[in-house]
């Protein structure tokens, strides 16, 4: 597995990482946990290096999970996780159980730092990412803290999650940030305009995440498919049956791409984020290991100028249907 440096900071990962989100939460029920821990180190046995998770996956049971299974790598992967919201129980108007809402005060962060320590049976963690920005608490206070922890030895390095370029400058005007994690892929350009430029002039590498369309890409899914209720992409804009009919559209250009080089359409959309920038590492998730191994062999298919031509000219005229968030969660990012 080649391997790449997330910008100056000399974190050295592989060319393409695991997000292990989907084998504890949000993509259905939880997978079997004997399996996953199998799976991990699969992984660590192909190459890969860097392994994502968070708090709140679970919440807490995705970090228990890469922390049982990546306990004899220790030293061999880099392990990120992520802080930044309030797993206090809350209910919401009606009684329910609420979703968790954003905090990143300098307490709650030490208090998420000390948990994720134990829960990933590691003195000190990898790569910190403030989940999502949190409007309250100045983001000068937030690297603050992450740079008093870099200082205790509780963590080696600093990220931040769907941040917008102004924020990710200051807040690393106080502590250097390694990486910006956020949503990228060729549904999902945002980034291209103000962050990923930020990002090169600064020195930060980059980690996208749900770069196969949390599983679009694979061509697997069609405006037949129906999503299990633990499922969150039944609601999601993108994944309702008329905004699949019309994205296909896309996957059928990934898939002419393909047919040429004798790949899937997965990897030619994981082989074009690798060409837009050397910093870049992305971070697809998988429950299988057929489909890591598929992931895995994309970062050997090289892209020619007249493929990423080819597949800018074409995808430019695709006209996505679907915003990738309900509104409540859209608030979430960008700032």
């Amino acid at each position: 597995m080649q391997k790449r440096k997330l910008g100056k900071s000399n974190l050295e990962v592989s060319a393409i990482g695991l997000g292990c989100m989907g084998m504890s939460f949000s993509y259905g029920p939880p997978k079997d946990k004997p399996e996953m821990i199998k799976l991990l180190r699969a992984a660590v046995d192909r190459g890969v290096t860097l392994f994502d998770t968070a708090e709140v996956y679970g919440p807490y049971t995705n970090e228990e999970l890469l922390g049982e299974a990546l306990e004899p790598f220790k030293g061999r992967v880099v392990i990120a996780t992520k802080f930044g919201f309030d797993l206090s129980p809350h209910l919401d108007a009606r009684g329910m159980k609420a979703a968790p809402g954003v905090d990143s005060k300098p307490e709650r962060i030490r208090h998420a730092v000390d948990g994720s320590l134990k829960r990933l049976r590691v003195d000190a963690i990898d790569l910190l990412y403030q989940h999502r920005v949190d409007r309250a608490v100045p983001i000068e206070d937030v690297a603050g803290t992450v740079k008093e922890l870099i200082r205790g030895g509780k963590v080696k390095h600093f990220g931040m999650s769907e941040a917008g370029a102004k924020t990710i400058r200051r807040a690393h005007a106080v502590q250097p940030v390694t990486a910006v994690q956020s949503e990228y892929s060729l549904w999902t350009r945002g980034p291209e305009a103000e962050v990923l430029p930020a990002l090169e002039e600064l020195g930060i590498g980059f980690v996208p995440y749900s770069p196969l369309g949390r599983g679009f890409f694979t061509g697997k899914m069609d405006a037949n498919t129906k999503f299990d209720a633990g499922d969150f992409r039944s609601s999601l804009p993108r994944f309702t049956p008329e905004a699949m009919k019309a994205n296909q559209a896309l996957v059928e250009l990934l898939g002419q791409i393909a047919a040429r080089k004798n790949a899937t359409p997965g990897q030619i959309a994981l082989a074009w984020l690798l060409a837009q920038k050397p910093w870049i590492v992305p971070i697809p998730g998988t429950t299988k290991l057929h489909r890591l191994e598929e992931n895995l062999g994309a970062a050997a298919i090289a892209l020619t100028p007249v493929d990423l031509r080819e597949i800018e000219s074409a995808a430019a005229k695709i006209q996505i249907q679907g915003v990738r968030y309900p509104e409540r969660l859209e608030q979430m990012t960008g700032h």
